[in-house]
C-alpha cells in the first residue's frame, strides 16, 4: 500500500469522473497525479482498487488512456466513442450465482486494463442513470467533474467552498469598481 496521501483538491467522486480529476489546476500550473507510479499507486488506494491492481508502467499507461477515452466520451455534443470502446473491449463480464444472490465479474486477461477498465465501466452505469448529471466545474480555470447529487440537479462548482466562492467573490469585486 502506498504510503503517499492523495494530494488531489476534490476527492469522493464515482470511479470514472475520480480518474479524470486525476488532473487538476493549481494556481500557477495544471497537475498530473499519474505523472508516474506512485501517483498511480495513490490513486488506486484512494479508490480501494491496491489489492486487485498492480502499481507498474503498464498499468499506468493503459489508465492513461482510460481517462483520455473517457474525457473524450463525456464533453458534451461527443460522438467519439471508440477509444471508449477500445478500453472496455480489454475484458467482459461473467455473471455467476452466488448464495448472497448474483453476482457480475469482471474476466480481465491482460490485468493492467483492470483499473481503467471498472472506470470505463462505472462511465456506462453513469450515462445509463442521469448523463445530464455529469458536469464539469463551471469556474473558468478549473478543470474538475462531479456527478451533481443535488436535488433538483442544478449544481455548478465541484465545491461551492473553493471555485464557487471564488465566482461570487470575482462578482463582487466586479460590483465595486
Amino acid at each position: 500500500m502506498s504510503g503517499v496521501l492523495d494530494p488531489r483538491p476534490h476527492l469522493g467522486e464515482p470511479l470514472a469522473l475520480d480518474l479524470l480529476n486525476t488532473r487538476w489546476m493549481t494556481a500557477d500550473e495544471p497537475q498530473d497525479l499519474l505523472h508516474d507510479v506512485a501517483g498511480l499507486d495513490s490513486w488506486l488506494t484512494t479508490n480501494t482498487l491496491a489489492d486487485r491492481c498492480r502499481s507498474d508502467e503498464p498499468t499506468l499507461r493503459a489508465l492513461r488512456h482510460a481517462r483520455e477515452a473517457i474525457l473524450t466520451a463525456v464533453r458534451i455534443g461527443s460522438t467519439e466513442f471508440d477509444d471508449l470502446n477500445d478500453v472496455l473491449a480489454h475484458a467482459h463480464i461473467r455473471r455467476t450465482l452466488t448464495a448472497t444472490g448474483p453476482v457480475d465479474v469482471p474476466e480481465v486477461p491482460a490485468t493492467e486494463w483492470l483499473p481503467g477498465w471498472l472506470a470505463a465501466d462505472n462511465l456506462l452505469h453513469l450515462l445509463a442513470d442521469a448523463p445530464h448529471r455529469i458536469k464539469k466545474c463551471d469556474h473558468p480555470r478549473c478543470i474538475l467533474f462531479f456527478y451533481d447529487t443535488s436535488k433538483n440537479g442544478t449544481r455548478r462548482w465541484h465545491s461551492m467552498s473553493t471555485c464557487g466562492n471564488r465566482v461570487k467573490a470575482a462578482r463582487h469585486q466586479a460590483k465595486k469598481t
